[in-house]
């Protein structure tokens, strides 16, 4: 039994020597054949050595058994003998059409730059032994078979290098073929170079751009730097089926840029599929369509607005204002932005010196015409498009508050019509300020409000303000009014609250937020605006008005003052804001406490002073009665 288990482990030994010594044997691959390439075009045949012994830099030997040599061997060139090359090589691998390149010290690739007809055959690819032992296989081989170059490729139209608006639509076609025996592919891609600057050297940087590509799988590839116009619908390619086989290849770009600028190009490759499923490009045209030159909007386009600088109107007469568009391509459709913007107003000292820029009116790219903040204006105005390039603004009864600097805005959306709202603008362009004056009358405004003698005030009262507010101005003019309440400072409570004391109100009211209560409109319409009071008011007489808080509680107590505005009648009969304002002193309105409140107070104070001496009366003789009894009942 020993014996046995001694001959089993001999044998095991053997066995796992003669696997670890194959394992790590010599082994030389090319790729699986067999290899198809078209004449004309490079040979590249990888090779590469695994599992030897000595250094890790290996060298090779190439060797070709042509098909019509009957089997004989050619040397075509070698990594450590300059002159293995066979004749019929010599030439070639002296002027570097034929060559090794080494991708690492056991991994090359033998190149043919320009492939033969005679070139076709078995290659081999031999690597010199640098093993202890000689095991393993030293060289690898792969049949080539060269096929005819049949590949074409044209274009119908080149580019001039005219220059070529900015928004312009740009269409290039080219067609590609392939005839051939073997199952090939064909991919077709358009592609620009564009020209940098100088280098130091003298020279020009050429950046090459793949724009756009029908590859060998029949998909639409855009370049990386293309691919947002693709998915946007901006850059499109198409295949069409053409005569005699002929694919006809169109690439459209619906509106260029100045980037577009450039040579452009369509290349055509001719790809097979070898034996270990890999796709290998074998043929490649490349035609030159011509250089594109684009022309940008900003060196033509120009905004004019009219009448041009300053312009004085009456109150309540027509506005009128032109926007034109000048130096638009006639060839190119563009989609057009028109707003007028507004800065300044009647309320600033110098029209249009200050305040915010807003908008008035705008016209999109549809012809939907929105107006700004000021909604109302939709019915008092229009905004229309006159003519090609030419829009107009209209105010109709044109008042103060329109008076500022006017600018029309255009943004251009070059090459199209109907652009999306997320749509960047091509160019936006200001026309120069047109100023706005608007001659109102002369207009003094006076409010005073004053808090009627009567009793004193109390909770449950009602407050009556009266507020004489004048409006003198000629032609038809209104007030109007509204009320505002302050709280009243502690320190005017307290000084109230003594009767004593010497009280001096203030004229103008705290600085604090104050609460709208009410309000009497131009027109007498009565805005309430607190909800927690009955409240009230009205005219009394010309330039008399009234406000009156019913049953008032403690929080309608303050220091209250009016605010009036004067409003006048255009010559079209329609009412505006002069802008003209006043406000009036403050009257400090405080409610004491009613009769009934008072009874209680008395009352109050009896109860507490009853209960105070009953407490002291029981305290008193409970103590005394507690001590007599103690002294009685110590025993003599």
């Amino acid at each position: 039994m020993r014996t046995m288990m001694a001959s089993m482990k001999a044998a095991l030994f053997v066995l796992l020597h003669w696997a670890l010594q194959y394992a790590v044997c010599r082994d030389v691959t090319l790729p699986a054949g067999t290899l198809y390439r078209v004449a004309g075009f490079p040979l590249s045949l990888p090779c590469a050595v695994t599992g030897y012994d000595g250094p890790r830099t290996q060298d090779f030997e190439w060797f070709l058994y042509r098909d019509d040599a009957a089997g004989r061997q050619m040397g075509i060139v070698s990594t450590r003998d300059k002159g293995f090359p066979y004749a019929p090589f010599q030439p070639r691998v002296k002027n570097g059409e034929v060559r090794v390149e080494r991708d690492s010290g056991d991994k090359v690739r033998l190149v043919i730059q320009r492939l033969r007809a005679e070139d076709q055959g078995t290659y081999e690819c031999y690597t010199p032994s640098t093993d202890n032992t000689y095991q393993g296989n030293y060289s690898g081989k792969v049949p080539v078979k060269v096929i005819p170059d049949t590949l074409q490729v044209s274009y119908s139209r080149s580019l001039t290098g005219q220059p070529v608006p900015e928004g312009a639509k740009l269409t290039l076609t080219c067609s590609g073929s392939i005839h051939s025996e073997q199952l090939t592919h064909l991919s077709i891609t358009f592609g620009k170079r564009n020209i940098g600057e100088s280098t130091e050297a003298g020279g020009e940087v050429s950046t090459v751009r793949e724009i756009i590509s029908i590859d060998k799988l029949l998909g639409v590839v855009p370049g990386h730097l293309y691919k947002k116009r693709y998915d946007d619908g901006e850059i499109t390619l198409e295949k069409r089926n053409g005569e005699a086989g002929l694919g006809v290849y169109v690439m459209k770009m619906r509106a260029v840029q100045p980037d577009d600028t450039g040579s452009y190009f369509c290349e055509a490759s001719q790809w097979i599929l070898d034996p270990d499923r890999s796709w290998q490009k074998i043929a490649q045209r490349t035609l030159d369509i011509g250089n594109l030159t684009v022309q940008q909007l900003a060196e033509s386009l120009r905004i004019t607005s009219s009448p041009r600088g300053e312009v004085t109107l009456q109150v309540g007469s027509p506005l009128i204002l032109t926007c034109e568009v000048l130096g638009l391509p006639s060839e190119v459709n563009s989609g057009l932005l028109v707003q007028w913007m507004k800065r300044g107003s009647v309320s600033s000292d110098v029209a249009g010196s200050g305040g915010v820029e807003v908008e008035v009116a705008r016209m999109s790219p549809d012809g939907v015409v929105s107006w700004g903040d000021d909604l109302s204006r939709a019915s008092g105005g229009s905004m229309e498009k006159v003519a090609g390039g030419r829009y107009s603004l209209k105010l109709f009864s044109a008042q103060p508050l329109d008076s500022g600097v006017y600018r029309c805005v255009v943004s251009v959306y070059a090459g199209r019509t109907h652009p999306d709202p997320s749509t960047p603008a091509t160019l936006t362009q200001r026309s120069e300020g047109v100023t706005v004056n608007l001659k109102s009358k002369d207009v003094l405004v006076a409010a005073v409000a004053q808090l009627p003698r009567g009793p004193l005030l109390k909770r449950g009262s009602t407050i009556t303000l009266i507020c004489n507010a004048t409006v003198t101005t000629t032609g038809p003019a209104q007030a109007q009014v509204q009320w505002l309440r302050w709280p009243i400072p502690e320190r005017v409570i307290k000084k109230e609250r003594s009767p004593a004391s010497d009280v001096t109100l203030p004229d103008a009211p705290v600085e604090e937020t104050p609460t709208l209560v009410a309000a009497l409109m131009y027109n007498g319409v009565a805005e309430i605006y607190v909800n927690g009071s009955d409240v009230s008011v009205d005219r009394l007489s010309i330039g008399s008005y009234r406000l009156r808080v019913h049953t008032a509680t403690m929080e309608d107590q303050g220091m209250y003052a009016c605010h009036a505005q004067a409003w006048s009648q255009d010559p079209h009969g329609g009412w505006y804001n002069t802008g003209a304002k006043a406000e009036s002193n403050a009257v400090t309105v405080y409610l004491y406490a009613r009769a009934a409140d008072l009874l209680l107070i008395p009352l109050v104070v009896g109860v507490s002073s009853a209960l105070f001496v009953g407490i002291v009366i029981i305290s008193t003789v409970t103590c005394c009665f507690m001590k007599r009894l103690a002294r009685q009942r110590v025993p003599k």
